[in-house]
């Protein structure tokens, strides 16, 4: 303290006899005023000392731990960053690898997928194939009753003009009479 008020009084009374000097005062220096005004000055500052030593010095206090609390928690935020920085440089290391590994995997994906619809394709094309092959054999068959068919109408109309040619009408006679006792017989 003594530290603080030896230049603050040197300083109040140059202040002071600057003052005097400007004011016109020739007529020395007024000792008894600078008494009073350092005693006045010395009672003040004691008071604010004594009265503002303890709220000051604990507020510097916190202050101080705050700062040091703060400077740890930045170096604390600084080593997790450092540690961060250096997994996102050993993960971007390996971040070409990986990349590789992605895209051999990708290749192989479409590899498997084109596999797949080849696969799909060939079934698909065998499917239709055999639908095909069961419609032509069924228009085959279908061809072939219709062929009969007309092969059975054109024999029995070719029968029945050879008949027609052959028979006389005594024949039809005796064919109705034969038929009709055929009958006969069947009924009884």
């Amino acid at each position: 303290m003594k530290t603080f008020l030896s230049p603050a009084f040197l300083l109040f009374a140059a202040a002071a006899y600057a003052s005097e000097a400007a004011a016109g005062h020739s007529g020395g220096i007024p000792w008894g005023n600078i008494v009073k005004q350092t005693v006045n000055f010395a009672i003040l500052a004691g008071a604010l000392v004594y009265f503002l030593r303890k709220p000051l010095s604990s507020f510097l206090k916190e202050r101080s731990e705050m700062l040091r609390k703060s400077i740890d928690d930045a170096a604390s935020a600084r080593e997790e960053a450092a540690a961060k920085l250096s997994a996102i440089e050993a993960r971007m290391a390996t971040l070409s690898d990986e990349v590789a590994g992605m895209n051999r995997k990708m290749d192989e994906e479409a590899k498997e997928e084109a596999k797949r619809f080849r696969e799909a394709a060939q079934a698909e094309i065998e499917r239709i194939r055999i639908q095909t092959q069961v419609a032509a054999d069924q228009e085959v068959k279908k061809a072939r009753l219709e062929l009969r068919r007309e092969a059975a109408a054109l024999a029995t109309s070719a029968a029945e003009e050879i008949v027609r040619k052959t028979i006389t009408p005594e024949d039809r006679e005796r064919l109705v009479r034969e038929n009709i006792e055929k009958i006969g017989e069947a009924v009884r």
